[in-house]
């Protein structure tokens, strides 16, 4: 049928990773306020995680040079 568009959505990804399907709709899809949630728990992670990291060179730079 040539004038219409093909409705599969999914294409050729395998089924493992597409979302499950209910009566309405995709099911245990992260809502736009969740995915939000996540970038800003990311965010302070990273932030986190270098300033600890930053923290321990401090560390180990003050002992190997006999500051501590």
């Amino acid at each position: 049928m040539r004038g219409f568009s093909d409705l599969n959505l999914n294409g050729a990804s395998p089924a493992r990773v597409q979302p499950a399907v209910g009566e309405w709709g995709p099911e245990r899809i992260p809502t736009t306020q969740a995915k939000k949630r996540l970038r800003i728990w990311v965010s302070l992670g990273f932030v986190a995680s270098v300033c600890a990291l930053c923290g321990l060179g401090w560390y180990f730079y003050k002992v190997l040079n006999g500051m501590a």
